[in-house]
């Protein structure tokens, strides 16, 4: 056997363990209603990026909804307004799957689209350098080992004097729709880890009533360093 040879298959048999790169890393947010969420990622990512001046690659985002939406609209090939309802943890009737599934070609099953969506979180956190907020982000990348899992909370009466003063609601309206949208959430979790499940339980916990959003970002970000899951 030749040398060049011998060295050929010596390279080969070093290629897939060369290639081979961890999932991650990946910090998912949820939250409930009235908790700063949106703010609070968005200073997440910025603050990221600032203090540790990563390559473009390296750059940590944000994974929005719309972001999920377009990619699964390209790959089921349908609109994304047939695509939205997995995100409220819907599902269709039994009447509306047969009509569809006889009235079109491009007919998808709701464990089909469940499963796309699903997939596609999972694969951008495995690409890493990704914040999730919401969209059942702790139960899709909770057996990510670099991977944080946050949860905000606060009290219910406070939580719901922030939903006033966002929406503009009368007191009754905003304990309503406080109560809607955490049911919603939670469903939504259950919705992608199944029930029961040690899927949904998260790292860290954060009072939002009596930390700033500055101070929550900076233990977080403590909390990656301790983690190495900055780089």
């Amino acid at each position: 056997m030749s040398i060049a040879l011998i060295k050929y298959l010596s390279e080969w048999g070093k290629r897939p363990s060369d290639k081979y790169r961890e999932p991650g890393p990946v910090v998912t947010i949820s939250r409930e209603m009235g908790c700063p969420g949106k703010m609070l990622t968005d200073l997440l990512v910025q603050e990221l990026n600032k203090k540790y001046r990563l390559k473009d690659e390296l750059r940590w985002k944000w994974l929005a909804k719309e972001k999920i939406l377009e990619i699964a609209s390209a790959r089921l090939n349908l609109p994304k307004e047939e695509i939205d309802y997995v995100f409220e943890a819907k599902r269709k009737g039994i009447m509306q799957e047969i009509l569809e599934s006889m009235s079109t070609k491009y007919y998808k099953s709701d464990k089909h689209i469940q499963n796309t969506v699903k997939n596609i979180i999972r694969s951008e956190a495995s690409k890493g350098h990704v914040v999730i907020l919401g969209r059942g982000g702790v139960a899709i990348t909770r057996d990510i080992p670099r991977s944080l899992h946050i949860h905000l909370e606060a009290s219910f009466e406070w939580r719901v004097i922030r939903v006033q003063e966002m929406y503009h609601f009368e007191p009754k309206e905003a304990e309503q729709y406080v109560r809607e949208i955490d049911k919603k959430r939670e469903e939504i979790r259950v919705y992608f880890g199944g029930k029961d499940t040690d899927y949904t339980r998260f790292d860290l916990t954060f009072n939002t009533m009596t930390l700033s959003v500055q101070e929550i970002v900076d233990i977080i970000i403590y909390a990656m360093e301790v983690r190495n899951l900055i780089v």
